[in-house]
């Protein structure tokens, strides 16, 4: 187990993707990402550069995206996500599940809080039993991991984005047998027209679902 989590940023805002969109969360931005997605918006957070560590409380004032991060223990990010309204937590990243994170999330659970991953699928999910898991698989990245079947079969939902038929027909086929839930999210690319009328047709031709980053449409975090 990592005795300390390498964090970008700690804020509040809402969940704006999938089942839980719109609600209050606060979101837990672990660093370090492997995988290599074209179109990620966090790519300041793939890197565990030393030279990039700062203190706790210059992270927690961070105002912009920023290659930094501060090393956390557990009881840190207990206590800081203690400091918030929000009940529900998202661990996100980076690649949230290159760390063991089954203490944290049963400590976090314990407190009171509701907790969700979001992880590419391509590391072992290591969280407590209660854990909401969001999968978004990422196949064919430069990073060159594949999609573990174990992590499939462990989601709660599976979201991805998706800019072109073709990546709707990989889905398809990478989940066929291999999931237990219904809950399939597809997320337009970029937020582009196109894609978007593509989610909602193949949403509603496969009885998947659609989600739209509801964050970026009223301009938060």
């Amino acid at each position: 187990m990592y005795e300390t989590f390498a964090v970008n940023e700690v804020f509040q805002s809402i969940q704006g993707e999938a089942r839980h969109a719109g609600t209050p969360s606060v979101f837990v931005r672990l660093q370090g990402c492997g995988v290599g997605c074209p179109w990620c918006d966090t790519k300041h957070t793939w890197d565990i550069n030393p030279g990039q560590e700062i203190s706790l409380e210059q992270m927690l004032a961070k105002e912009e995206d920023a290659r930094t991060f501060a090393r956390m223990t557990q009881a840190d990010i207990l206590s800081v996500v203690g400091r918030y309204n929000a009940r529900h937590v998202v661990i996100t990243g980076g690649e949230p599940c290159a760390y063991d994170l089954r203490e944290l999330t049963a400590a976090l659970i314990r407190a009171g809080r509701s907790i969700q991953i979001e992880t590419s699928g391509t590391q072992p999910v290591r969280v407590a039993p209660r854990t909401w898991v969001t999968v978004s698989p990422k196949l064919g990245m430069p990073g060159g991991f594949a999609v573990l079947n174990e992590a499939l079969a462990r989601a709660n939902e599976i979201k991805l984005p998706i800019g072109k038929l073709a990546d709707v027909e990989r889905l398809s086929a990478l989940i066929a047998g291999k999931i237990t839930t219904d809950e399939i999210w597809l997320q337009p690319l970029s937020r582009n027209q196109k894609a978007t009328e593509l989610c909602l047709s193949q949403a509603i031709e496969r009885n998947w679902k659609l989600s739209v980053q509801i964050h970026q449409f009223l301009g938060v975090r």
